[in-house]
């Protein structure tokens, strides 16, 4: 065999749909349909148990769990049964809910340069986030891919928390500012937060630290004791329904005394101890790292164009690719092959985590072209929704990024489910462009709000 002929081997179709062009990225998505192998989780000391584990685990009956930032994570609280997530979904919507987040790691920069090295990591501009305010914000390489997406809370005016979604970020900033000198200290603290969401979740609140929790504004920030224990309390979650997140301190002692109150209030009220929402988020466009994006990933494929601000006059790292990648989307042109979407698709109501990203293929020509990332049933919109990534080039580019949709809506596309949520065995069910978010937050993210304006000066 010659030696620039490849193996008979790679000539065949492969399972990994290589017909999806993932050509933008250095490692391609596993896109192999494998299924859930049914395996058990094995639990030792090399991953982190965090300080609610045993009363997520032991005390209030997490059946299965994953691993996320190295913690265990509990996902599913109510047995299948007994209506399974979709339970844990009613009980956020109607009432009020409390989630083990500890794997959300507190990665706190604290001295004189705290702002000047945190502005120059982010794309927002820290020096604009007030003192006991936080925001949303993105972290970037120097080519522009996102490492991070935490809350960023600032508790003091030389301090700032960075709220971790699902990858190392210590590390990263420790070496961002090796040669840099900013005057900082870069640690883990022992903080684990909680967080209470729902309707209800001011009354639970209320209860439990007091009527001025109902002063605090979306993304700020209140210190109080709970049963003598220290915590910052902020309005903010993770499910677009009303909420707060209880950040305990010193946890590793601590933390156990701070859940027994909460959790006892939550189910005086009705709720329950839930996992994390994701069908909720997703139907409020709300973005899950390692699921949705990555390392990979560039802002303006997710919708994430507005973290991206045309007059931050400082440097941050990433600064000069975003600011080439948005000069190419103004340009009418997009810097990556594959782009985010929301979908409304057929077949059977999808009421758990998929297991694979499935494929998404056009229904004109039957090509593979690209794949579902987050996939779920609402019960509101009686309709399985999902968040996915398309051909770029099979999209409409509009000068403003994030309302892609507009110009999208009626193009159509096809999802190949597994059988167990097919019509028809085999077949792939029928899909809509939908705009984002499919289900408005009761507190709008910046992205919401811009097109709620745009929509009331319409009108």
């Amino acid at each position: 065999m010659s030696d620039s002929q490849p193996p008979a081997t790679e000539n065949r179709e492969h399972p990994n749909h290589p017909s999806v062009d993932q050509s933008d990225r250095v490692l391609p998505r596993n896109l192999r349909q494998s299924g859930d192998p049914g395996i058990q989780m094995l639990v030792s000391t090399r991953v982190r148990k965090s300080p609610f584990f045993h009363k997520s685990f032991s005390e209030n009956g997490a059946w299965r769990a994953t691993v996320y930032n190295r913690v265990y994570h509990p996902r599913g609280m109510v047995d299948p049964e007994d209506g399974g997530m979709m339970a844990e979904y009613d009980a956020l919507v109607n009432d009020v809910t409390l989630w083990d987040v500890a794997v959300e790691r507190q990665i706190r920069v604290k001295g004189p340069d705290a702002e000047a090295l945190t502005d120059y990591v982010i794309t927002r501009d820290a020096t604009e986030i007030d003192v006991m305010r936080g925001k949303y914000v993105i972290l970037c390489n120097e080519d522009g891919g996102i490492l991070n997406d935490p809350v960023l809370l600032r508790p003091g005016e030389d301090e700032f928390w960075f709220s971790i979604s699902d990858s190392t970020l210590m590390q990263w900033l420790q070496g961002v500012n090796v040669g840099m000198d900013f005057d900082v200290e870069i640690d883990e603290i022992d903080v684990a937060p909680m967080q209470v969401q729902g309707p209800k979740s001011v009354d639970v609140m209320v209860d439990v630290v007091g009527e001025e929790v109902e002063d605090i504004p979306y993304y700020g920030l209140m210190e109080t004791e709970i049963d003598g224990v220290s915590c910052l309390v902020s309005q903010t979650g993770f499910s677009g329904e009303k909420g707060f997140e209880i950040y305990v301190r010193e946890a590793t002692k601590y933390a156990e005394r701070v859940w027994d109150p909460v959790l006892e209030s939550v189910r005086e009220h009705g709720g329950m101890q839930v996992a994390p929402s994701h069908h909720r988020r997703i139907a409020a466009g709300i973005l899950s790292w390692g699921q949705d994006m990555d390392h990979e990933t560039s802002p303006f494929q997710v919708n994430l164009a507005y973290q991206v601000p045309d007059d931050k006059a400082g440097e941050y790292v990433g600064k000069e690719a975003l600011e080439a990648q948005k000069e190419q989307v103004e340009n009418g042109e997009y810097p990556f092959t594959q782009k985010m979407v929301g979908l409304k698709f057929a077949g059977e109501p999808v009421r758990d985590y998929a297991p694979d990203f499935w494929i998404i293929s056009d229904p004109e020509t039957g090509e593979e072209c690209g794949y579902v990332t987050s996939p779920w049933y609402n019960p509101e919109l009686e309709t399985n929704l999902a968040l996915g990534f398309v051909p770029a080039e099979k999209l409409d580019v509009d000068d403003h990024i994030d309302e892609v949709y507009e110009g999208d809506e009626e193009k159509e596309f096809q999802i190949h489910l597994p059988d167990e949520y097919a019509e028809e065995s085999g077949e792939p069910v029928y899909a809509k462009v939908s705009e984002v978010p499919f289900k408005q937050s009761v507190n709008p993210s910046a992205r919401e709000q811009a097109k709620l304006n745009a929509s009331e000066a319409d009108d």
